[in-house]
């Protein structure tokens, strides 16, 4: 490229800079690196017959085994489990409480390591690109003392499912669980958790518990009450033992956990459950396997509120030794329904369902119908659960446009995957954008070239015009 093309050197004028100004020598640096690129650029054209440079053996190895030892990529069950070294162990979180997780070892390639408990911390990483242990995952521990029973949980086996509220993975079923009386049974409270436990898509069990004290006529009312609805429920007593071989049964080789309000007996039941259970005596040699057959803590219902005491502050994961596990869970009164949109909340009741099962191949008139009296809508109102449906899709509608005022409708994951080669994804944190930190004198100095540049432009423009008229 001849230097008279550079408008810098046309246009000395326009630069009234000391020569030893950083600035200066900036502008000097942006000259000879243009001067450079174009002399490369005329020799590669001129040489269009060299071969282009073989990839460095030893740097395809290093990337091939970065590739195999990187952190952030997801283990799946379908491969091959990786080879264990003395210091690793695979296992299952069976609780989570604070910044520690307590994992049950299943794999290792020692002697005799099934069924220890470790306490572990989560790995910095898996931190920071937002990926979450819950109770329940398969995961990969490293850094193992098997002294002292610890270990750094180093990355988290593909999940099936995952609950959001309780936070549970691999779940197989949910028990919603709540009482006849002490506290009184609530239809819109019994609706709204069902709805939630409708939205996770996992299949569900609905179970009643203290029937001793109700009469026959209550439970034969209620049950045909939910039948309408499209439940079959499971009645059980804790206290009189009614009801718990079925339950038993539903709940065998299973991972389950159990929902409702505070107060039900969710802890009794779990207790009565395991406490009919015969225990081999290979389970209570180890001391971690018989504190997992502890009885759970149990509390009374409020005789003020009528309500239950919070006694379960985190989830735990208890196993059954006829097979199988149950989540204890933390009661809350008010579940999120976080999932739930306003026009999938309609799906989530068995009634709509049915009516629009039994009117196919017709369907509503308008996709988007929210079922509120549309034109050519197919679902009536003259279902019991109709006031219940108005309130909840009110109370969403709220919430999405809240969100939408304050949140907008894009958001930015705070994950972002890379594909590499054989279309591997792999995870990377997105990092925050530092918008307080001020502007580099790198980008300062270009700005100013760009600005340079602009007026070279428009000084050439000038002249044209000069010279046309």
């Amino acid at each position: 490229m001849p230097i008279s093309s550079l408008s810098i050197f046309r246009h000395p004028t326009t630069v009234l800079l000391p020569s030893t100004s950083p600035l200066s020598a900036a502008l000097l640096r942006h000259v000879s690196h243009r001067l450079r690129f174009s002399a490369t650029t005329a020799a590669a054209r001129e040489n269009l017959d060299v071969p282009p440079r073989k990839p460095n053996k030893n740097l395809l190895k290093a990337k091939d085994s970065v590739k195999e030892l990187s952190s952030l990529s997801r283990l799946s069950p379908s491969q091959a489990r990786p080879t264990l070294l003395p210091s690793q162990a695979i296992g299952l979180v069976s609780s989570a409480q604070a910044n520690f997780m307590r994992v049950i070892v299943e794999e290792s390639s020692i002697e005799n390591p099934i069924g220890v408990e470790l306490l572990c911390v989560v790995r910095a990483v898996l931190k920071k690109i937002r990926r979450r242990v819950l109770v329940g995952d398969k995961v990969l521990v490293g850094s193992v003392d098997w002294v002292d029973r610890r270990g750094m949980i180093e990355d988290v086996l593909e999940r099936k499912l995952e609950v959001a509220d309780p936070p549970v993975a691999n779940v197989d079923q949910l028990l919603v669980l709540f009482s006849m009386d002490q506290p009184k049974l609530e239809p819109f409270s019994l609706t709204r958790f069902l709805v939630e436990a409708e939205s996770t898509g996992i299949p569900l069990t609905l179970g009643l518990n203290k029937v001793e004290l109700v009469e026959e006529e209550t439970l034969l009312a209620w049950k045909a009450r939910l039948r309408a609805w499209g439940y079959e429920p499971l009645f059980c007593s804790v206290d009189s033992k009614y009801g718990l071989n079925t339950l038993v049964d539903t709940l065998k080789e299973q991972t389950t956990v159990i929902v409702g309000p505070s107060g039900v007996g969710k802890s009794s039941l779990i207790n009565a459950l395991r406490s009919n259970q015969p225990v081999s005596d290979e389970w209570l040699e180890q001391s971690e396997v018989r504190k997992w057959f502890e009885d759970q803590r149990v509390g009374e219902v409020s005789m003020r509120s009528g309500r239950g005491k919070h006694t379960t502050r985190h989830v735990s994961l208890l196993p059954l030794t006829g097979g199988g596990y149950l989540a204890d869970t933390p009661g809350f009164n008010q579940p999120s329904l976080i999932k739930v949109t306003k026009r999938s909340l309609a799906h989530m009741f068995p009634e709509v369902r049915q009516m629009l099962n039994a009117s196919e191949p017709s369907k509503c008139s308008f996709n988007d119908c929210l079922h509120l009296g549309e034109p050519g809508c197919l679902v009536k109102g003259d279902w019991e659960r109709y006031p219940y449906y108005l309130q909840l899709l009110d109370e969403i509608k709220i919430r999405e446009e809240f969100l939408l005022r304050t949140l907008g409708t894009k958001r930015e994951s705070d994950v972002r995957y890379k594909v590499g080669d054989m279309g591997v994804r792999q995870a990377e944190p997105r990092l925050e954008l530092k918008k307080h930190r001020r502007q580099s004198r790198k980008s300062l100095n270009q700005s100013i070239l760009d600005e340079l540049d602009e007026l070279d432009e428009a000084d050439d423009f000038t002249d044209i015009e000069e010279h046309a008229s």
